[in-house]
């Protein structure tokens, strides 16, 4: 299984971290994990709320667990409640299905990883995961076309 490297999750996190700051977001918290769903980087900027780490995860693992992008999950679930009713449940309410889980991918269009971001916006989430992961000279994939 191909995954993010430590380097590039650190890339990630801190660039993401540095555009937040750049376009005067809220703190930031940022999640990365490597394809298997382990975490390989967290930065959280002080003054976040308790709940930010988990829903920094809950973004990536969301994506990762079913390979699409923050957008896709959230326009699927508001097609479907029931069925991401059951996901919740299922995952032991780890998914939070909404733009900022961004997929990471190579250059070949295999998955690698995913971000997850929170303490803004959804959107704002989203433009700092993918301005990270671009940085780190790999391809964002929010769900959108």
């Amino acid at each position: 299984m191909s995954n993010v490297s430590l380097d590039q999750a650190i890339v990630i996190a801190q660039i993401a971290l540095k555009t937040g700051r750049e376009k005067k977001f809220h703190p930031l918290t940022v999640v990365v994990l490597d394809a298997g769903g382990q975490m390989k980087a967290l930065l959280r900027e002080d003054d976040c709320s308790i709940l930010r780490q988990n829903i920094a995860m809950g973004k990536a693992w969301g994506c990762l667990g079913m390979g699409f992008g923050g957008r896709e999950l959230f326009r699927r679930q508001e097609k479907m409640p029931a069925f991401f009713t059951a996901l919740n449940a299922m995952s032991d309410g780890k998914m939070v299905p909404v733009p900022g889980g961004v997929l990471i991918r190579d250059e070949a269009g295999k998955i690698i990883g995913s971000v997850g971001i929170t303490g803004d916006t959804s959107d704002n989430d989203e433009i700092c995961a993918v301005a990270g992961i671009l940085a780190a000279k790999l391809v964002p994939d929010t769900g959108d076309k």
